[in-house]
């Protein structure tokens, strides 16, 4: 008898060709957007921004600033001391103090080098078309070795991709329940010691606490890893692709990390802060730079992601072992001829 072909039908190479031809460039059209239309569309929106000295001061700088509309949230402060302690909350990204000299411009390029360069220019034209001249303080500067923050903007990626690449290794080499936890956790504080290893005591653009920047790095990774693994338990491999997607094609450019969430384009920012790059990039800065300052929602943020993730390992793994497995019909025939 002849072997049947384990070649596919002829009908279905042209329909493989025709969602390939098509599938390649919808991709390639998706990662444009995401990427460049954040890019394109910077600008601030809503940025918080402080005002500071005695009201009657202060209202021609905010009438001038509310020129901007939508621009900039306006916070009140009665001095510039009020002012510093908000920069360093991590409540306004910078302030203006009103002081008998002239303006006085307080900003911290630690939580985005662009938004304090955004607000230098702006604040300095504007003093030059009064005919005065604006005085500028990083409350909280930028490493020495990483003056723009480029080289913290570029560590979101990495991140990504060891998560991505763990959560994947966990599922393709069969890991199941909690072998698979154990493999994800590990993994996440591995990835964890070292990049706090080359960023913090090699490279020098961090300069928090060494644990805890660690902790934040294998928590980011931990988010991604164990929603690849989490998913990939609930629906298959498929699983992999989805959360690789949305990780990369979203929470990458969505992240904010090369300049800030609200200088993106609505929905991009809030979007991103859901997701683990944008919600890691907003807690290093916190943990880093800020003493931990507003670190509660990003943490909580990258927990959520980490708890599910790992829970939906349980729960495939036990769907799984529930599951009856059903011999084949050919051998229950010859069970029951023996």
């Amino acid at each position: 008898m002849p072997t049947p072909s384990a070649t596919p039908p002829r009908s279905a190479a042209p329909r493989r060709l025709i969602a390939v031809v098509v599938l390649v460039p919808v991709l390639a059209a998706l990662a444009l957007w995401a990427f460049a239309w954040p890019a394109a569309r910077t600008a601030p929106r809503d940025l918080p921004l402080g005002v500071a000295g005695p009201a009657a001061a202060t209202a021609q700088v905010e009438k001038q600033l509310g020129r901007h509309e939508g621009a900039f949230e306006i916070h009140r402060y009665a001095d510039a001391s009020a002012a510093r302690d908000a920069i360093e909350d991590r409540t306004v990204y910078g302030a203006v103090v009103v002081t008998p000299q002239g303006p006085e411009l307080l900003t911290a390029s630690a939580a985005s080098p662009a938004v304090a360069q955004l607000l230098q220019q702006a604040v300095t034209q504007q003093a030059a078309a009064e005919g005065t001249q604006a005085k500028a303080v990083d409350v909280v500067p930028t490493p020495v070795n990483d003056p723009r923050g480029a080289a913290l903007g570029a560590s979101v990626l990495p991140l990504a991709l060891a998560g991505m690449a763990a959560g994947a290794a966990v599922t393709l080499l069969g890991l199941r329940g909690i072998r698979a936890v154990s493999a994800l956790a590990g993994a996440a504080a591995l990835i964890g010691v070292v990049a706090a290893a080359l960023a913090h005591s090699w490279l020098g653009i961090l300069t928090g606490d060494w644990w805890a920047e660690a902790g934040v790095f294998s928590l980011t990774t931990l988010a991604v890893s164990a929603a690849v693994a989490g998913l990939a338990a609930l629906i298959g491999n498929a699983g992999i692709g989805i959360v690789s997607f949305l990780v990369m094609f979203l929470g990458n450019p969505f992240s904010g990390a090369a300049s800030a969430p609200q200088m993106l384009p609505e929905p991009a920012g809030v979007i991103g802060q859901w997701l683990p790059p944008g919600a890691g990039t907003t807690l290093l800065r916190s943990v880093s730079f800020f003493d931990g300052a507003a670190a509660i929602g990003p943490a909580m943020t990258l927990t959520w992601w980490a708890a599910l993730g790992l829970g939906a390992v349980v729960l495939g793994n036990a769907l799984r072992s529930r599951t009856p497995s059903a011999e084949p019909a050919s051998e229950r025939e010859l069970t029951a001829v023996g």
